[in-house]
Parts: structure tokens; C-alpha cells; sequence
């Protein structure tokens, strides 16, 4: 009888979201179609203002714990503090316009990507288009960038920058090739995910305990403010073509299958590879001089990076538009428009993070560390709790995520569960500071494993929205501020590993929504079955 009655619970909440799915393609469908046959700008500078409308609100936490903490336990240097209110401010302005250009630009060019992908009806080149796309999008990923220059320093060279790049890459481009025919077949997210994490498992056991870390780290650092907006789009393009009754859930997912592609790629090449000690020394910290000349230092060098950053999207997409979309002037203008306020908004949001935030997250991280180191995790979870909503992706993500429900999902909602996940991780990941014999596989491991477990427990849309969680939470923001608070700690405390300890940190920063996602599952599901 409860069986029954569970099941009939199911059935009515997988009707309903049936319902609002197909309610929600109607909006988003005209929504496209309104930006793509605009006559004048007031409509999409309304779009640009109420996008740096919400950035405002959301980078103010962070700014507000840093001062809160300047005129309390830490007190800052003049310049620096001023520095990183010039931070804050280019953030607020690049997040924004880099939202506004994914907005008009870099989704609508996934969406018809996705249904091209989806038309070809043959599931090698379904495969090899989802490889192609996959492998070159995270090529172009600054954040993995980044990771790759930090395990070459960490290998003392033993790895070099274009090996973890390339191998991260191709795992990359498996699992989207894998993900995009998950959804043709309709094949629950489930199942491909605990088939996927039991290979990782195995892997792991005979991988070195440093690999470890970088491999969820890259895992991390692979769904960045780039790749992330280009994959749900997707994904989404392709279900949207497939359709079925599982089109819904199938639009979420794409996203956490390619987070797990670094793991097991970066374990696999350490095995086949045969590497036994991994040695290096962390990078010497060096403080900024000035107040200006930070920016001016950094700007062009990240003016260039993201250049390539957006590059291999413009190719793809002038290539894909001459062979298949054939798209009109007035529509390829405007996602010219959108390619272009991506490219200036993601240069402005890096330039403020890497010259006024990540240098602040360091010295309040060594500063508390050696004069108030019992209250280590309390202020990584208050960090924890503010960090993650100044991350580019995962705006992207609850946009999508409320548009696809019709507002069924409230995107506070999954911002606060995904503040509170991230506020334990950081918490959690300063304690393995603080204690030596905390090991990153002691949070992993039992992580994943209740992951998985719950998602037979949970709407499949969930299981999606998880899983794709995991991977945007660990952005550009999280894996500069974030990393430096933890590296500073690290450096303070006699016991703690700078580069085992730094590394893990953005491990479980991609682990802990995972669990917290499918927890709001949970709630929303009793909610549901009491309604029904």
C-alpha cells in the first residue's frame, strides 16, 4: 500500500513537471525569438541593467565579510583595501555584462548547436560532434588553465602544462559525447553516473593520494564561467529536438557527466604513467605594489587569455552557421554583439578577481590562521556561504533552471542550498588544515558515495541540477579567493601542506552541492507527494 502510494506520488510529480515543461518551452522559445528580432537597444539595455542589478546584490555579501573582518580581527593595508573595492566593482561590471553577452550570444549559439547535434539521428557522430565541442571548449577554460600551470609547479615539472591541459581535455570530451547520447536514448542520469564514479573509485585505488585531489580539482576547475553557459545550453538544445517525457530532466546533467571526465582521465594518466612521487614547491606569494598598477599589469595578459577563451566558441560557431544554421544578418549580429559583451565582461570580472580579490583571500587566510586559528572554520563557512554567489556559471545554472520550470524551482532556492553546501565545504576543508590526520579522501569519498545513493531517491531533474551544480560552484571566483584564503592558511599552520591542502579545497567545493542539490530533492518531493 505505500509502495502504491509512492509510486502514485512519483506519477503525478513527473505529470506535473511534463506540464511546466511544456509551458516553459513556449516562454523560453518566444524569449529568443524577441531578443533575436529587436529593432532598437532599450530592450536589451533593460536586460544589461537588471543584470548588473543582481550582481550588485549578490558580490555586496563578499565585499561585506572582508570589511566586516578589516575592522574586526584583520586589519588590512591601506592599498590593498583599496585594491579590492576596485576588485569588487570591476567584478559587479564584467559579471554583469558577461551575463548579458551569454544571455544573448553564447546560449542561443549552444541551443542551436544542440539541435544540430541531435538531427544528424547517428550516434557515432552524435558522440564525435559532443567529443569535438567538449574537448575544445575546455581547451579555451581559464580556470583549467590555471589548475594546469599549478600541477605543473606542484610535479616539479614531472607533468607539464599541456599534458594536464590536453588529458583534461579528452576526458572532457568523453563524457560530453557520452552525455549527449545519455539523452538521445533516454538513459537515466543515475545509472550513468554511478557507472561512471565506480570506475573513479577503482581508478583511485591505485592512483597516488596527490592525484587525488588534482583530479577532483580539475574536475572543478573544468566546468568554469566558459564552458558552463556553452554546455547547458546544450544539452538543452538537444532534448528540446529529442523531446519525450523526459525531456525535462534531460536538460540538466551534461554539466556534472563532463565534471567527471578530469577525474578518471588525470587518474588514468597517472597510472598508465606509472608516476610515484610527485614533488614541487608552492609558488612564492609575492604582494602587490600600488593601488593601479596591478590592474594595468594583469590587463593585458588576461585580455589575451580570454581572447582564446572565446575564440574556439566564435570559429565553431561561424563554421556550424555556414554549413547548418544559416542564420539571417540581424540574428548573427546580435550574437556577434553577445560574443563581444562576453568577451569584455569575462576580461573585466577576471581583472578584478586575480588583481584585487585573490590577494586579499590570502592574507586574511595566513592573518587568522596564525593569530585566530580556532575560529578557522567558522569564518570559511561564513566565506563559503558568500563566495558562491558571485560566481558567474552558477547564475547561468539557476536561470535556466527556474526558466525550464516555469518557476516551479525558485532560483533562490537552489542559491541558498547551494551557499549552505558550499559554506560546509570550505568549513570542512579548513578543519583538514587545522588537523593533519583529516585526509580529502575522508570527505570524498562518503560525498560521492551519498550522491549517488540519493539520486535513486530524488526527482531525476534533480539529479541534473546536482550534479551540473557540482561543476559551477567551483568557478573562477572560488578557485582564486577561496584557494588563496585556504594557501594562506595552509602557509600559517606548521603542519599543513600548501599544495595537497590548497588542492583539495576546490575538490570539495565540487563535491559538497552534489549532496545539497538532492537534499532540496528530498524536501521538494515530500512537498509535492503532501500537495498531490
Amino acid at each position: 500500500m505505500v509502495r502504491t502510494s509512492l509510486n502514485r506520488g512519483k506519477s503525478i510529480l513527473v505529470i506535473k513537471f511534463i506540464t511546466l515543461f511544456r509551458q516553459a518551452k513556449y516562454v523560453i522559445i518566444n524569449k529568443i525569438s524577441k531578443i533575436h528580432t529587436l529593432k532598437k537597444g532599450e530592450h536589451l539595455l533593460n536586460i544589461l541593467l537588471n543584470k548588473l542589478k543582481e550582481v550588485s546584490m549578490t558580490v555586496f555579501p563578499i565585499t561585506l565579510l572582508v570589511l566586516i573582518l578589516h575592522f574586526t580581527i584583520v586589519p588590512i593595508e591601506g592599498e590593498m583595501l583599496i585594491r579590492f573595492l576596485i576588485g569588487a566593482l570591476l567584478v559587479i561590471i564584467g559579471l554583469g555584462i558577461f551575463l548579458f553577452g551569454a544571455h544573448i550570444g553564447v546560449l542561443p549559439i549552444g541551443h542551436l548547436m544542440g539541435e544540430t547535434t541531435a538531427k544528424t539521428n547517428r550516434a557515432y557522430l552524435v558522440g564525435l560532434l559532443g567529443f569535438l565541442l567538449g574537448f575544445l571548449i575546455n581547451v579555451a577554460e581559464p580556470d583549467i588553465q590555471i589548475l594546469a600551470r599549478q600541477v605543473s609547479l606542484a610535479s616539479g615539472g614531472l607533468i607539464s602544462f599541456s599534458s594536464i591541459l590536453i588529458i583534461v581535455s579528452i576526458g572532457v570530451g568523453i563524457m560530453v559525447g557520452v552525455g549527449l547520447l545519455r539523452i538521445v536514448y533516454e538513459k537515466p542520469l543515475n545509472r550513468i553516473f554511478t557507472i561512471v564514479y565506480f570506475i573513479i573509485f577503482l581508478l583511485g585505488l591505485n592512483a597516488l593520494e596527490e592525484f587525488l585531489a588534482i583530479s577532483v580539482d580539475a574536475s572543478g576547475a573544468t566546468t568554469g564561467a566558459m564552458t558552463t553557459p556553452f554546455l547547458l545550453a546544450l544539452g538543452y538544445g538537444v532534448s528540446q529536438l529529442k523531446g519525450g517525457k523526459s525531456a525535462e530532466e534531460d536538460s540538466f546533467g551534461l554539466v556534472g557527466l563532463a565534471s567527471a571526465g578530469p577525474i578518471f582521465a588525470v587518474m588514468f594518466m597517472s597510472i598508465v604513467k606509472g608516476i610515484t612521487n610527485v614533488q614541487g614547491e608552492a609558488e612564492a606569494f609575492v604582494p602587490n605594489v600600488g593601488i593601479i598598477s596591478p590592474y594595468i599589469r594583469v590587463f593585458p595578459q588576461l585580455m589575451k587569455e580570454t581572447f582564446f577563451t572565446i575564440l574556439p566558441l566564435f570559429i565553431l560557431f561561424v563554421i556550424f552557421n555556414m554549413a547548418k544554421f544559416k542564420l539571417n544578418r540581424k540574428s548573427k549580429s546580435i550574437i556577434y554583439k553577445g560574443l563581444l559583451y562576453t568577451y569584455i565582461g569575462l576580461t573585466l570580472f577576471l581583472v578584478g578577481v586575480n588583481a584585487g580579490f585573490m590577494e586579499v583571500g590570502r592574507i586574511m587566510g595566513e592573518a587568522i590562521a596564525t593569530y585566530y586559528p580556532n575560529i578557522l572554520p567558522i569564518i570559511g563557512f561564513a566565506l563559503g556561504m558568500v563566495v558562491v554567489l558571485a560566481e558567474p556559471a552558477v547564475y547561468v545554472l539557476t536561470q535556466q533552471v527556474e526558466e525550464v520550470t516555469a518557476g516551479h524551482i525558485k532560483r533562490k532556492v537552489i542559491l541558498v542550498a547551494l551557499s549552505i553546501g558550499i559554506a560546509f565545504a570550505v568549513s570542512m576543508s579548513m578543519l583538514r588544515i587545522m588537523i593533519p590526520s583529516l585526509k580529502l579522501w575522508h570527505f570524498l569519498l562518503p560525498g560521492f558515495a551519498l550522491a549517488i545513493f540519493l539520486s535513486y531517491k530524488v526527482p531525476p531533474i534533480f539529479v541534473g541540477i546536482a550534479f551540473d551544480s557540482g561543476g559551477v560552484a567551483s568557478g573562477p571566483m572560488t578557485a582564486t579567493f577561496v584557494l588563496a584564503f585556504a594557501q594562506g592558511a595552509a602557509n600559517a599552520i606548521p603542519t599543513a601542506n600548501v599544495l595537497i591542502d590548497g588542492f583539495g579545497v576546490i575538490a570539495m567545493v565540487a563535491m559538497t552541492p552534489l549532496v545539497a542539490l538532492q537534499i532540496l530533492g528530498l524536501i521538494f518531493n515530500m512537498k509535492a507527494r503532501r500537495e498531490g
